[in-house]
């Protein structure tokens, strides 16, 4: 087999003006024979880095200078709105609102990208410069993940001096987008902020059909039929004869059900009547009254049982309490008696609060969704800036929430996207974001929709341009010629990780904010250090792991020879996982026919310690020493578990330890770990899915990943969950892998992906996984190592 790689546009030839600091210095260097007949790539920076430098700076000026555009009008001006908010951004942050404001504003770019690390505060900055364009962009929409809706509103009524936000992430989503369409036209200067979920921007809706019952004569019989509620007249079935529907459950209900159908009966005017023969339903079952309604919301709050659910409504009533539990959750937490003493303590307070991340109540409408809304009911234009939270999740063509955003970013003025990774590895994870935010620019460059409307075709001329393809050729004999025997030839593509240089000069650096958490400074972050340590497994499993990998590698090989692929992810899987779920007998059989492939008995017994479990337990001892707890991450934690092994082991030696797992919902996990913290656990073990975005784990300096997995976003978020703005300690992340096993060529692949992603973030991987990124440095890598130390 045959491997060719296609990397699009070339990335490693830099094609440079001669210019008078580079030509005379290369020239006297060939002269003088300096550097022999080859040069070595770090000698090269190191000579002609300056020049180089100053080459990139002419030809591609900075849209913002700080030093240049503070004596501008536009900078005091929206300095002076900085300087008036109630919390003040940091200086690196505050130059990032600058330049994101100056490029939407000022250029009239359509979106803007603001790449900053986990922990440089993307919240404050995307909160400033909401308030910076609120001028000229009245009204920001923000999206948000679902247990982050009311962190944004709680850091916008902390920031901006009278601000109004409006939740939309409820069940009363419908009854505030119908009040703000009631609300057309009316002029206001304070300013306003929406929030919306991300999982109900992009929920459907529930609907039954709507009509009253008519009667009249038919033949001498009388006829009961389905009528128009609003002109009265009847509902005609499609059955191309004019007939009237009659009115049963069976005809009526389900044949206008299936449909959002409208009345087309001629009113006396001569005009369609058009009334809506359809009405939207609440799904689930009904509440039978506002008492049990509220009473159930209060339930739900930590804290808080019958009895004192109870007590409440006895004291405030159901209607003050569910006034104040739909519209302003954080006056409840200040509930005075007739004493004038607060009803509940401190504690109670904090942990309620940390709860309602993603409270919702209402009594409101049945739901509709907010995208479709927008983009039918409200003007174009009526949201200013649309702030996108997460921007990464959106990458994928046919998700629901990635296809919702774009009708959002459509329907919006301009639009600010925050990301703390851009890209995952691949230029395609580039691709459908860049139609979403500029679809113009891509246009114009030639990527357009099929005229079906698909993208694949310009997804893949991206990825060829821009990305990295490897063709893969196979040859292999064949006899079906009928009277010579020949040669097949088949060729498969596939995508590598990869990004040309041209691709980021393109889409990338024009339209993207940089900020990394050591350019704050003002010792705001303490010494951040990631490491990788590779384990040794004992004789035993390395001999039962060799043995396991041979079998099954050669049943893939054969499979694969019969154009059978099934096995492919079963053999990959087994071989990553099986070295640290060897504690459990492992049997391999074929997804398909169920046929026994391999079968390998337990090395560890439930008393024994893998090498792996040993290393984690030497590194919780010594930080607990020094007094610091360890956040543990494991990605095996449902059929595989070791989290419950892992735990039993350390609490076997002394230590505090707790387990989260999926089951305790994403609202709840911040208040879940500070009860544990509360309670003086020395480790914390999850998978790093639950904790990868949103919360912030400052108790936990310490951080062991088990695995890494594949996915880049999840490794790069789940890592710097305490590095973050508050955090005093120095901060250690370390990467465990088994020595001689396929989690090392895992870790060489997440450390090329990340490679990648750096390399789109303004910053160049020297991160505990580059060790492993033996694939070498092209030129631009290197050039932009040396080039960027130097700034």
């Amino acid at each position: 087999m045959n491997e060719a790689t296609n990397p699009g546009q070339p990335t490693d030839v830099a094609v440079l003006d001669s210019d008078e600091t580079t030509q005379p210095a290369l020239e006297s260097a060939g002269e003088a024979g300096e550097f022999g007949d080859n040069m070595k790539l770090t000698d090269f920076i190191d000579e002609f880095g300056d020049g180089l430098l100053s080459q990139v700076k002419s030809q591609n000026p900075a849209i913002f200078d700080p030093e240049l555009d503070e004596g501008t009008a536009q900078y005091q001006r929206r300095k002076a709105i900085m300087d008036g908010l109630k919390r003040q951004p940091f200086k690196a942050q505050a130059d990032a609102v600058q330049a994101s404001v100056k490029l939407l504003v000022d250029h009239n770019q359509p979106a803007v990208v603001i790449n900053a690390e986990m922990g440089t505060g993307k919240t404050m900055m995307a909160i400033c410069a909401a308030a910076a364009m609120q001028a000229t962009h009245p009204r920001t929409i923000i999206i948000a993940p679902p247990h982050l809706v009311y962190k944004w509103r709680r850091e916008i009524l902390e920031t901006v001096p009278g601000a109004k936000v409006w939740v939309l992430n409820g069940p009363d989503t419908l009854r505030k987008l119908l009040q703000l369409r009631a609300m057309l036209g009316l002029k206001t200067t304070q300013p306003e902020f929406f929030v919306l979920g991300r999982v109900r921007m992009r929920m459907g809706f529930h609907w039954k059909a709507s009509f009253i019952t008519k009667k009249t004569m038919v033949e001498g019989q009388v006829f009961e039929g389905a009528a128009c509620p609003d002109c009265g007249s009847f509902i005609c079935a499609d059955d191309g004869e004019g007939h009237f529907m009659p009115v049963s459950p069976a005809f009526a209900q389900v044949t206008l059900g299936d449909r959002r159908k409208r009345c087309e009966a001629e009113t006396a005017a001569g005009r369609k009547c058009g009334a809506a023969l359809w009405t939207l339903i609440r799904s689930g079952r009904a509440i039978d009254s506002m008492h049990d309604l509220v009473l159930g919301a209060l339930k739900q709050m930590p804290t808080i049982g019958e009895k004192t659910a109870s007590r409440l409504l006895n004291t405030f009533g159901e209607k003050m309490l569910g006034a104040m539990l739909g519209d302003n959750v954080y006056e409840f937490l200040n509930l005075m008696d007739e004493n004038g003493d607060l009803v509940f303590s401190d504690r109670q307070a904090t942990r309620m609060e940390r709860s309602l991340a993603n409270f919702e109540f209402s009594v409101g409408e049945g739901g509709y969704q907010p995208t479709e809304f927008i983009k039918r009911y409200l003007p174009r234009n009526y949201f200013g800036l649309l702030v996108v939270d997460e921007g990464h999740e959106y990458k994928n063509e046919g998700s629901a929430q990635g296809q919702a955003m774009g009708v959002l970013a459509s329907q919006c003025q301009k639009t600010l996207l925050l990301t703390g990774t851009l890209m995952g590895g691949y230029a395609d994870d580039l691709f459908h974001l860049l139609w979403r935010l500029n679809p113009s620019a891509m246009i114009e460059d030639g990527f357009k929709p099929s005229k079906t409307g698909s993208m694949g075709n310009a997804a893949m001329n991206f990825m060829r341009e821009h990305g990295i393809l490897k063709d893969i050729y196979k040859e292999s004999g064949e006899s079906s010629h009928r009277t010579a025997k020949g040669k097949s030839l088949t060729v498969r593509t596939s995508k590598a990780p990869g990004f040309g240089p041209v691709g980021i000069m393109r889409y990338v650096l024009p339209n993207t904010v940089f900020l990394k958490l050591k350019d704050i400074g003002q010792k705001v972050l303490p010494p951040y250090e990631e490491r990788f340590i590779e384990v040794a497994m004992t004789t035993a499993q390395q001999a039962a792991y060799d043995a396991m990998s041979r079998s099954l590698v050669q049943t893939l090989k054969q499979a694969l020879a019969l154009k059978d692929s099934t096995l492919l992810g079963v053999v990959i899987n087994v071989l990553l996982a099986w070295p640290d779920c060897c504690f459990r007998m492992e049997v391999v059989r074929h997804p398909r026919t169920k046929a026994l492939l391999y079968t390998q008995a337990a090395i560890f017994q439930e008393g024994d310690t893998s090498p792996k479990e040993a290393e984690l337990l030497r590194i919780c001892k010594e930080e607990k020493a020094l007094g610091r707890r360890v956040l543990a991450y494991s990605v095996y934690s449902g059929t595989r578990d070791t989290t419950a092994r892992l735990k039993a082991l350390l609490e076997a030696n002394g230590l505090k330890v707790a387990v989260l797992r999926a089951s305790v919902d994403a609202s709840k996990r911040e208040d879940w770990v500070a009860d544990q913290v509360e309670r003086g656990i020395d480790v914390l073990i999850c998978n790093p899915e639950l904790v990868k975005t949103g919360l912030d784990l400052l108790e936990f300096p310490t951080i062991a990943f088990m695995q890494s997995g594949y996915n880049v976003y999840t490794v790069q978020q789940a890592a710097r969950r305490s590095w973050r703005i508050g955090q005093k300690l120095d901060v250690r992340v370390l990467f465990l892998g088994y020595a001689g096993s396929s989690q090392m060529e895992c870790l060489r692949l997440m450390a090329k992906k990340i490679a990648v992603s750096q390399s789109t973030s303004g910053d160049m991987p020297d991160s505990g996984l580059d060790v492993l990124n033996d694939a070498g440095d092209s030129l631009e890598v290197a050039l932009a190592k040396r080039l960027l130390s130097e700034v």
